[in-house]
């Protein structure tokens, strides 16, 4: 079981294509990648400026809670729809809805057009990155897709970095309109990258969606997306309630949105909940870091934003480094190397709420190590230990867990800190946080014990080797 992972025999071969095609087809996907990501870091700093434009100041969170809602939301939807009818055509979809959004942002006169725009841009956001990361899958051999989704990982944290200056210069120069239009250049070099290189990797066959799981499904998580959003806990209740009925209709359906022959093995399983637990203590961390920044440190709004610097650098160094790594390293032994580091560093960190900015930030650069080994390994091994016919299924779903953990952590860590503390800020503010560290810590180190499980895990059916064990 400790052996180098190798090609997993339950994927069949790359589709046979010249490697010139192949490279400019992974451009396009990359490019379309980085199209998402750009738009994900851009908008934050123009919307001030979109404030004092169109009004509405009570409505400043819509634009961001309704795109998250519709990218979490529609991600299984792409993901189990592209397993049907193949992933190229839902691909080209996805980047046309997204520009589609972009420009009706861009053309938007009030907020109320605005949140709209943003739906439909958030409902093509949902279907880039678990695509392009399912036709990675079946595009490259292992050791050659780690390279690949390690450079995605990279781009995505190149835009990170960039997104915000990018996007203050935009609103500066010209107009927060720019901040939707800069997408639209991109958006059109992926699809015509797509339209010309990218294979049907994907095997159309006959099959129908289960239309009742998916309304269910939609319906409890945009309940639990929403309510969580706007601390709507009879909300929060009814989605989850909707989610359970979902599951029992999923479990009788031959063709279910979810994947559950997949959820049935323990690697999925444990690769769900890992980036369920992992993305909730992240992203629930990152949420408050910036106001620790400020609250806290009485730092500015320079330093709110360069504490969350290192954290995203980390995660991509350690995403790269996984590529080198996977060819003599199992990937079960990566993810436990990558929560036992969440752990400790989460561990300091609650020791650390009173210590200098440096300090906090040194720690956030180990934490993002440690979500750059644990979420690419699982990702990886879910995808090997799956079958093709469930693949988009089983990677849209890991990418769900990883954002529906987020935003059950960013709500559960408002309610430790305490919404007197956020306002007063100082001791209360930083003790505070104490606890939201105790609620990461205490997540990381139940995913650590799970991944822990693969170490025995065996293969689940003699013809398809575990490899990643």
């Amino acid at each position: 079981m400790n052996a180098a992972p190798t090609q997993s025999s339950s994927q069949p071969p790359a589709p046979a294509i010249s490697p010139q095609v192949r490279q400019l087809a992974t451009v396009g996907l990359v490019v379309g990648v980085f199209l998402a990501a750009l738009e994900a870091s851009v908008v934050a700093t123009a919307m001030p400026s979109v404030i004092a434009d169109l009004g509405g100041e009570s409505l400043y969170a819509l634009p961001f809670a309704v795109y998250l809602l519709t990218s979490t939301v529609s991600s299984p939807l792409w993901g189990r729809a592209s397993d049907i009818v193949g992933r190229r055509r839902l691909y080209l979809w996805g980047v046309v809805i997204f520009l589609t959004g972009s420009a009706l942002c861009g053309l938007s006169h009030s907020m109320t057009a605005l949140i709209l725009a943003r739906a439909v841009q958030g409902l093509g956001a949902g279907a880039l990155l678990p695509l392009t990361l399912t036709m990675i899958g079946e595009l490259y051999t292992l050791a050659e897709r780690t390279r690949v989704q390690s450079f995605i990982s990279g781009v995505w944290g190149i835009s990170g970095l960039l997104g915000p200056l990018l996007g203050g210069w935009l609103t500066e120069s010209l107009s927060w309109r720019w901040t939707f239009y800069a997408s639209l250049p991109f958006g059109v070099a992926a699809l015509l990258l797509a339209l010309r290189f990218l294979p049907e990797t994907g095997r159309p066959r006959p099959a129908r969606l289960d239309w009742p799981g998916a309304l269910l499904f939609t319906a409890g998580s945009g309940l639990l997306v929403w309510g969580l959003e706007q601390r709507q806990w009879l909300m929060v209740a009814a989605g989850l309630m909707i989610l359970l009925a979902a599951v029992l209709v999923e479990r009788r359906h031959p063709d279910p949105l979810l994947p559950m022959r997949a959820l049935r093995e323990r690697l999925p399983r444990v690769a769900f909940a890992g980036n369920l637990l992992g993305g909730a203590a992240y992203f629930g961390v990152i949420a408050y870091l910036p106001l620790y920044a400020q609250g806290v440190s009485g730092g500015g709004a320079t330093s709110a934003g360069a504490i969350l610097t290192p954290m995203l650098v980390g995660w991509t160094l350690t995403a790269i480094l996984t590529a080198r790594l996977v060819k003599t390293v199992p990937l079960a032994r990566i993810a436990q190397a990558g929560f036992a580091v969440l752990v400790v560093m989460f561990g300091a960190l609650t020791f650390a709420v009173h210590a200098p900015l440096w300090v906090t930030s040194v720690l956030g650069f180990a934490v993002g190590t440690g979500m750059g080994f644990a979420m690419l390994s699982l990702l990886l091994a879910a995808q090997e230990s799956s079958a093709r016919e469930d693949l988009g299924a089983v990677t849209s779903g890991v990418l769900f867990a990883r954002q529906m953990g987020g935003a059950l952590g960013v709500a559960l860590m408002a309610l430790l800190i305490g919404s007197g503390a956020i306002e007063s800020g100082g001791f209360q503010l930083a003790e505070g946080l104490r606890r939201a560290y105790i609620l990461a810590l205490t997540l990381v180190t139940v995913a650590l014990g799970l991944s822990l499980l693969l170490r025995a895990a065996p293969a689940s059916r003699p013809d398809r080797p575990v490899p990643v064990e």
